[in-house]
C-alpha cells in the first residue's frame, strides 16, 4: 500500500470513533474511491459485513455503531424507540427487558438496509417505520463508549410504545413505565400531543398519565390536542372508559394496579 493511502486511512480512523460501521457511499463522498476501500479491505484495515458497509477490522461494533453510522453517515431517521429507549436513558431498571431484542423506528419512507438486516448483532432488531409522530420532536442524544447516537426521549418513547399496543407492546408493561415519568416536561409532551397523528396512542398516554396521578398532566392544554372522535377498542373483552373513549384492561378498573 502507498504511503498516500495509509495516511489516508490513519485519517479516517483517527478521526472517526471506535466502534462504528463505515458505509463504503459516505466513504466515497469523504474522498475514498472504491478502489482504495478494497485495497484497504485488502490489506486487513477494514472488514466487511455486507454490501455497503465495513468494521475497522478487529473492532466490535454492536448494533448502535450501526444506528450511528445510519444517523451520521447515511442521514436516516432510524433510532432506538420504545423500550430500549428507555433501556438507553436508565429508565427502564424496574423492568424486566430481554437484552436479545432492541426496538428501533424510523420515518415512513426509512429502511434498514440489509447488511444491518442480516449482520449478527447478536440482538434481534424489530423495526418499524411510521410517520405517526415528526421526526423532529422528542429526540435525545446518548452517550456511548466512544460516540452518541439519538435516542427517544422519555416522553417519545412512552408514545412509540403505545403505538405498538396491544400486538407488540403490553399495555400494563406500559403503565409500569408510565409510573415512573414523573419529571416530564409539559412543553414537549403538548407539542408531541399536538403533533402526533394517531388517535388510540393520544387517548391511551392521557390515560395512563391520568391513572398514574402525574402533576404535569394539570400543565397541558388538552384543547389544542385532537382527540378524535367514536370509540377505539384496544383490547377484547376489557373494560370500558367513556372519559376517553377506549377499551383497556380489566385490571385497570378492578383495583388491581
Amino acid at each position: 500500500m502507498s504511503t498516500d493511502s495509509k495516511l489516508k486511512i490513519n485519517q479516517l480512523l483517527g478521526t472517526n470513533p471506535s466502534g462504528i460501521v463505515y458505509l463504503s457511499s459516505w466513504l466515497v463522498a469523504q474522498g475514498y474511491s472504491l478502489d482504495l476501500q478494497k485495497r484497504y479491505r485488502s490489506s486487513d484495515w477494514f472488514t466487511s459485513i455486507g454490501t455497503g458497509a465495513m468494521i475497522r477490522s478487529g473492532d466490535n461494533v454492536g448494533y448502535e455503531g450501526a444506528i450511528y453510522a445510519l444517523q451520521n453517515q447515511a442521514g436516516l431517521f432510524v433510532h432506538p424507540a420504545g423500550k430500549t429507549a428507555f433501556s438507553l436513558l436508565g429508565k427502564s431498571h424496574y423492568l424486566e427487558l430481554s437484552q436479545k431484542k432492541v426496538t428501533l423506528f424510523g420515518g415512513k419512507n426509512d429502511k434498514l438496509p440489509t447488511w444491518c438486516l442480516k449482520h449478527d448483532w447478536g440482538v434481534t432488531l424489530d423495526y418499524y417505520s411510521s410517520s405517526f409522530l415528526p421526526a423532529e420532536i422528542g429526540l435525545t442524544e446518548v452517550e456511548l463508549n466512544t460516540f452518541t447516537i439519538k435516542v427517544s426521549s422519555a416522553a417519545r418513547a412512552m408514545l412509540e410504545c403505545l403505538f405498538l399496543t396491544p400486538k407488540n407492546q403490553d399495555l400494563l408493561e406500559c403503565y409500569q413505565l408510565m409510573e415512573g415519568l414523573n419529571n416530564l416536561r409539559p412543553n414537549l409532551v403538548q407539542n408531541l400531543l399536538e403533533n402526533c397523528s394517531s388517535i388510540k396512542v393520544k387517548r391511551l398516554f392521557l390515560f395512563l398519565a391520568e391513572k398514574a396521578s402525574h402533576s404535569w398532566l394539570q400543565h397541558l392544554n388538552l384543547e389544542k390536542i385532537d382527540l378524535g372522535s367514536g370509540k377505539r377498542s384496544i383490547v377484547k373483552n376489557g373494560v370500558y372508559n367513556s372519559k376517553y373513549k377506549i377499551t383497556v384492561p380489566t385490571e385497570f378498573a378492578n383495583g388491581e394496579l
